[in-house]
């Protein structure tokens, strides 16, 4: 291989160790520093790195077309043909239209990017492209997120625009969205709005309602939006009372925001203000210096350019009170906000999502050995309150509670002696039972002597997940050790317990976008499901074991005022059995409900091990099969044929034919051939039907 620098690509040194590198058709820019520049400049002689692969470290400059294994005649004529795809249209437009496909970072005047090495630009793990929309407060924070993901293993490419530019949703490949503060939270302190009928914040809300879509009509992405920050001072100080007083106004918005988040599809709100507040928001937020409704950082001042204190004769304070009361960090807003966000991005996106924390019993769940101590505790309320030193384990005992609520199974693997822990597993009538485990709280079981790594992998392939799915924590160092070593995908934890509840609780690896009732009853359902696998293996073949299931199904029609959380949730997360791909909120699937020429069909399934719950859900709109989607734990079992077949009685009396269509997607394998199986022709690209006519 033959390669050197694009004959479109300049390096300009800015600024001692830094040097811009752009892209003079795409428009990409990327500061970087010396040392990866002079491997840039290296390549401005082609350079012949004869037949091996082409190395990792030049993949990222290759991919955004800074060096090129072309001749300058094939990539004139690539470009040249990029364009020409816009045969007809103002070649200006067409330029402008691929520089915005390229596009990294925020505008140039909030850019804040460290310059980048070599081993920034190394491949990360996963590769997640995100959009930023808004003004200064998440331009600024691009370079920010980008770094704060690096230390996930993620390869985060950002893009940043303004809040009036949506197309960019439709022109820029991306993973997820992210909205910033909104400009119109300056109308919220309006003297004027305190004698409307409408609430101050109604102009903010209306400009979330337009942006969302706005966006909706591009893309189905997760989107993110940012609420407000509560202000630190208030003009009237104690006097700013009622409920539009300044800070409340604030309060008000936020709360508008999560209501309106919840009508729309994969919409979730970020908690600015909780955010900013954990930290500091003293130390984070501007009110305090410059404006009532900015919402900037106090250390944005440290950094304007010199030029514009010509708007203060060029004189003003020494700004080192200020550099001393944001901790000598002007960027520290930036950094606590990316790690808000990145988190919010590995919960929607569901990057390394775990499903099964597994927990040691002796020394995590308890102090001490069981065996030894004869029972869990030794607490009464004449001890101590519930908060004392019994507070740590009852604390982690409700943090484990409440992952099981979001869906995650718990399991338990100790080295003791099973009949005797299940013996002394018990509590006392005046313990808070409501916030403590029992047995029955866990999905399965390794108590025993077995080296922990072999009973781990042996529940990993009880249940179907892969390693990297898990977290396991002991607080034995030797036990932690050896999991690292013996099995270095699994998640370990358990250096020490004082933050052990707070990280259960805030890892975005171990919660979920929405908790529905489905989530909360996942315990019970994959405990059936284990009793199930455990028949399958002892029957004769497999209709022999759907026989003896005595599968049951509950088909209705919705109507309106049914309850549509895990309905919305099928469509979102279902992937294998979906025929379309389409998403839909709670609000979407009511409005169709109240339609005449609409309907919405859902399938509960039980069996004789016990209920697998709401596992299936279909769209009819004006006599098409618009969606159609079913777990993936019930297929085998016959489910979607009586649901499909349901659905064409229901439908006969009114219609004469009913529709259905099939969009492939990279996953959705298993439901192609649904409707070719029940009597259904294919009479068009991906439309099939079929005759309800005796």
């Amino acid at each position: 291989m033959i390669l050197r620098l694009s004959q479109f690509a300049h390096l300009v040194p800015v600024s001692d160790g830094r040097v811009l590198v752009i892209h003079a058709a795409t428009q990409m820019r990327l500061v970087v520093d010396r040392e990866l520049a002079e491997t840039i400049a290296f390549f401005r002689e082609p350079r012949d790195l004869g037949d091996r692969e082409t190395p990792v470290a030049f993949a990222p400059l290759i991919e955004r077309l800074i060096l090129t294994d072309k001749t300058p005649e094939a990539e004139l004529a690539d470009l040249t043909g990029e364009l020409g795809a816009y045969y007809g249209r103002d070649p200006v437009e067409a330029l402008d239209r691929m520089r915005r496909e390229a596009k990294e970072g925020g505008e140039a005047y909030w850019a804040t990017g460290a310059a980048l090495g070599a081993t920034d630009l190394a491949p990360g793990a996963k590769r997640l492209d995100v959009l930023l929309f808004g003004d200064c407060d998440i331009q600024m924070e691009a370079d920010f997120l980008r770094r704060e993901a690096a230390t996930r293993g993620i390869d985060l490419r950002v893009a940043a625009t303004f809040p009036d530019d949506l197309r960019l949703a439709a022109e820029r490949k991306h993973d997820a969205i992210i909205i910033g503060a909104l400009s119109a939270r300056y109308a919220i302190t309006d003297p004027l709005a305190a004698d409307s009928q409408a609430p101050p914040c109604a102009p903010y809300i209306a400009q979330a309602r337009g942006i969302i879509e706005g966006l909706r009509a591009h893309t189905a992405a997760p989107i993110l939006i940012d609420n407000l920050p509560e202000p630190t001072i208030q003009p009237l100080g104690l006097a700013d009372r009622g409920g539009y007083g300044h800070r409340n106004r604030f309060r008000l918005a936020n709360i508008l925001l999560s209501d309106l988040a919840e009508g729309y599809p994969d919409v979730h709100v970020i908690d600015v203000a909780a955010v900013l507040g954990a930290v500091g928001a003293e130390r984070l937020l501007d009110d305090g210096q410059v404006g009532f409704t900015h919402f900037g950082s106090p250390g944005w001042m440290l950094q304007r350019p010199a030029e514009e204190k010509s708007a203060v004769h060029d004189i003003f304070p020494d700004l080192a009170p200020l550099a001393q009361a944001v901790g000598g960090d002007p960027y520290g807003r930036e950094a606590v906000m990316a790690k808000a966000h990145v988190d919010a991005l590995l919960v929607v996106t569901g990057l390394d999502r775990k499903k099964c924390v597994i927990v040691d019993l002796d020394g995590v769940l308890w102090p001490g050995v069981l065996a030894e101590t004869g029972t869990p505790f030794a607490w009464s309320p004449e001890v101590s309150g519930p908060f004392s030193y019994i507070g740590l384990f009852f604390g982690l005992h409700e943090a484990l509670l409440s992952l099981k609520q979001r869906g995650i199974l718990l399991a338990c693997v100790s080295k003791n002696d099973e009949a005797t822990v299940r013996d002394l597993w018990t509590y006392e009538d005046h313990y808070p039972r409501e916030r403590l485990l029992t047995p029955a709280d866990f999905v399965t079981w390794r108590v025993n002597w077995t080296n922990k790594a072999d009973n781990i992998a042996s529940i990993a392939e009880e249940l179907g997940f892969a390693l990297e799915t898990f977290l396991f924590i002991d607080d034995n160092p030797v036990e932690r050790e050896n999991i690292r070593q013996r099995l270095p995908e699994v998640e370990v934890w358990g250096e020490e317990l004082f933050s052990l509840r707070r990280r259960l609780l805030t890892d975005p690896r171990l919660q979920v976008p929405r908790v529905t009732e489905e989530s909360a009853q996942r315990t019970a359902l994959t405990q059936a499901q284990l009793s199930r696998q455990r028949t399958r293996a002892d029957s004769a073949d497999e209709q022999t074991f759907v026989a003896s299931l005595n599968v049951q199904t509950d088909i209705v029609r919705l109507e309106p005022g049914a309850r549509l959380d895990r309905v919305e949730e099928l469509f979102q997360r279902t992937t294998q059995f979906n025929a379309t791909g389409a998403k839909f909120s709670a609000l979407d699937l009511a409005h169709l409900i109240l339609r005449d020429d609409a309907s919405v069909f859902t399938v509960q399934v039980s069996d004789r091990f016990g209920d697998h719950g709401l596992v299936g859900a279909a769209v009819i709109d004006a006599g098409e099969i618009t969606a159609l989607a079913l777990s993936c734990r019930v297929l085998g079992l016959g489910v979607e044929h009586a649901f499909l077949q349901h659905i064409v009685q229901a439908l006969s009396a009114d219609r004469t034919d009913l529709t259905a269509r099939i969009i492939e997607t990279s996953r959705n394998t298993p439901v192609r051939n649904l409707y070719r199986d029940n009597g259904f022709e294919l009479i068009g690209d991906n439309l099939w039907r079929r005759s309800l006519e005796a």
